[in-house]
């Protein structure tokens, strides 16, 4: 058959044009897999309900922790590190989203469902998480552990930028039976994905580090971001048999909760083996945090926790409540055993991130953070934040705790101390400490500083009234 001559030239040209889509796709192929073999794993590790100075590396003596103390030594911690709330939802809503919590509009824990039947509280799905901008740079997207940002279908990690999730939805699970126990209806808890699964009387603990070990298997070419958000040493205590037996001389509730704090470093050396195993430890960028400080509530046994000199702990913004142990490893570029004294916030690790990674954070002059990278590579630069601020509840209430920090002076209002150790007086919902002389925040210097305290309260006020806008906004 003799072919009409524009026929021919017409399957030359598809020809060509396929040839060239090929190619191109060959290309965009092996540009795919080059730029994903230069980029660094992520696995971002957030405790729960740890004191400011429970591991080795912050100066407890009396506890083991020796994988927390090697991330430590192997990379930077930070003395002046904070957590963005004193409360687990708020804390949870600022690391993913590198805003205050207010900012992101979430403003105290998350209500469990039969508190909360239209599932209307949670971090609003407007808000870009952190799973989502690493998810948009071709990593594959975990979290393992704890949510504790919503209930509804958009609301839950599959819905917020992660492509799996084992774990429970809501603030806390016993460990062996996986049910959230609060106030009835007792709940099961725990979620592969969106849907439940059942592991009654395995150790929750190891289900995590089993599901680390698989999600972090070397097999795929794309780098992982992996939220560990451990549930521990949060309530219920239920450290492993050995630690048990190895803090018995200790009194209760140290011996419950310090047993529980090296069950999870344990835990954490587990998934350190398996990464170093598997030749990925020191392209895996490792960061770590408390939530906020430890707990003093009834089911916490009132207390356990270690927050050294500081007063103050869960709830409340006193440094007991809010400064937390915080570290971060990564040989390529976080010098080793160093310490930074800087002030920093939780809210600081997206962009952190970020520039370790070269990847782009959408809309970035929104959030609230600032790369520590600039502090990490001198100890004598200044910290990234002249200002610091810390609210829950309704901006709008005139009664709940607040606390704003510039340089050296800090301002709390409506302080309270959930230890007990302090009291304030009516003269003190105005509370003005100068952290440089007194970190332990026993004088309310105020009288004696007026214009100081006229000037952070003024900070307070016109940053507040933004957050009441925003409130609004999102109605």
């Amino acid at each position: 058959m003799k072919l009409h001559p524009f026929s021919l030239a017409t399957l030359c040209l598809l020809i060509t044009v396929a040839s060239c889509q090929r190619a191109s796709d060959q290309q965009e192929k092996t540009s795919h897999s080059v730029r994903h073999k230069n980029k660094p794993n992520i696995l971002v590790i957030f405790a729960d309900d740890q004191g400011t100075f429970d591991t080795n590396a912050y100066g407890s003596k009396d506890l083991e922790t020796p994988n927390l103390d090697r991330i430590a030594r192997e990379g930077t911690r930070f003395t002046q590190f904070y957590a963005a709330a004193p409360v687990c939802s708020p804390s949870r809503a600022s690391l993913m989203t590198g805003k205050y919590n207010q900012h992101a509009r979430l403003f105290g824990n998350v209500a469990p469902p039969h508190a909360d039947p239209e599932f209307k509280s949670g971090l609003p799905t407007d808000e870009t998480t952190m799973a989502e901008v690493f998810k948009a740079d071709g990593y594959k997207t975990g979290l393992i552990g704890k949510w504790h940002l919503g209930h509804s279908p958009e609301k839950l990690p599959n819905g917020q930028g992660f492509d799996y999730f084992f774990g429970h939805q809501r603030g806390c699970i016993d460990n062996y039976s996986h049910f959230f126990f609060w106030a009835g209806p007792n709940m099961h808890d725990l979620y592969r994905n969106e849907e439940e699964v059942y592991y009654p009387g395995q150790f929750f603990g190891d289900l995590m580090v089993d599901e680390v070990k698989k999600f972090t298997a070397s097999e795929t070419e794309d780098p992982f971001f992996v939220y560990w958000a451990i549930n521990m040493p949060h309530y219920p205590y239920q450290g492993r048999p050995k630690w048990l037996e190895h803090y018995k001389d200790l009194p209760s509730p140290r011996r419950e909760y310090a047993a529980f704090i090296s069950t999870y470093d344990e835990m954490i050396g587990e998934v350190l083996d398996h990464l170093e195993a598997t030749g990925q430890l020191n392209n895996t960028i490792i960061v770590y945090q408390s939530d906020h400080g430890h707990s003093t509530e009834e089911r916490a046994f009132f207390g356990g926790g270690n927050n050294g000199p500081y007063h103050g702990a869960k709830f409340c913004m006193l440094e007991g409540g809010i400064r937390v142990p915080a570290m971060i490893r990564y040989p390529d570029a976080i010098p080793a055993n160093q310490v930074r004294n800087q002030m920093a916030n939780s809210i600081d690790w997206l962009p952190t991130l970020s520039e370790l990674t070269d990847t782009e954070i959408p809309n970035q002059e929104e959030i609230d953070g600032k790369s520590l990278m600039p502090i990490i590579n001198d100890k004598n630069a200044p910290s990234q934040h002249e200002v610091l601020h810390w609210a829950t509840g309704d901006p709008e209430s005139t009664s709940n705790s607040w606390a704003i920090r510039k340089n050296n002076w800090k301002l709390l209002g409506n302080p309270w101390d959930a230890e007990k150790e302090l009291e304030f007086g009516e003269d003190d919902k105005l509370y003005l400490v100068n952290m440089a002389i007194d970190s332990t925040e026993t004088t309310n210097v105020a009288k004696e500083n007026p214009k100081i305290l006229q000037e952070l309260l003024q900070l307070h006020q016109e940053w507040n009234k933004e957050m009441i806008e925003l409130k609004h906004q999102s109605k």
